[in-house]
This record gives C-alpha cells, structure tokens and sequence, in this order.
C-alpha cells in the first residue's frame, strides 16, 4: 500500500524555520516527482514547491521563492521541505504527494497525497 506521511510540523514565531519531512512506502518512488501543497482554514489547496524525480529540477510559487527549498534523498524515498523567514501568512496544513512524469503544480497532477501537517506561525 502507498503511503506518505508528513512530520516536522509545529509552531513557530514569525521570522522563524520549519523543515517539513515526508517519507513514502510502499512504492517506487524514486521514479516520482514529488509536492508540496498547502492549505490555509477556509481557502483551497495551494501548490508550494515541486522536485523532480532526479531532484535536478525545483519550481516553487512566486510567494515562496527565496524563502522555501525543496530536496530529495532518493536513498530514503524522503523529501523535504526547508522553511525559513516564516510569516503568520505561511500558517496552514502542509501536505505532500507524488506523482508519476513530470513535476507540476495542479493540485488534480497528483496520484498520492499525505495526511498533512500543521505549520502555525505566531506574530
């Protein structure tokens, strides 16, 4: 059985870091571009960053670029999420998902999804 599970989530002051892990069984994941997707109370799902299957190729929303930095350890079927200068904006449940092909950032790309992860950013 597919499974991704998200941890590393937490609460932080503004100004802050987070890294966000999701470690995949169950799959060969080595071969799938993997996500990362936010979703904030009241508001729809919102695409984060995204990696290549190789990780020689990152995308990221314009609002996260420079802050946020995605990676894979193909090794550990592991991604992760490196989250720095946190904004109370930022608060939301993280999750992430894998796909086979080629990255992208629509939501409905996705094969597997996580159960996600609370980031909550204080003022």
């Amino acid at each position: 059985q597919v499974q991704l599970v998200e941890s590393g989530g937490g609460l932080v002051q503004a100004g802050g870091s987070l890294r966000l892990s999701c470690a995949a069984s169950g799959g060969i994941f080595s071969r799938y571009a993997r996500g990362w997707f936010r979703q904030a109370p009241g508001k729809e799902r919102e695409f984060v960053a995204a990696i290549s299957w190789s990780g020689d190729s990152t995308y990221y929303a314009d609002s996260m670029k420079g802050r946020f930095t995605i990676s894979r350890d193909n090794g550990e079927n592991t991604v992760y999420l490196q989250m720095n200068s946190l904004k109370p904006e930022d608060t939301a449940v993280y999750y992430c998902a894998a796909k086979r092909g080629k990255y992208g950032s629509g939501v409905y790309e996705y094969e597997y999804w996580g159960q996600g992860t609370q980031v909550t950013v204080s003022s």
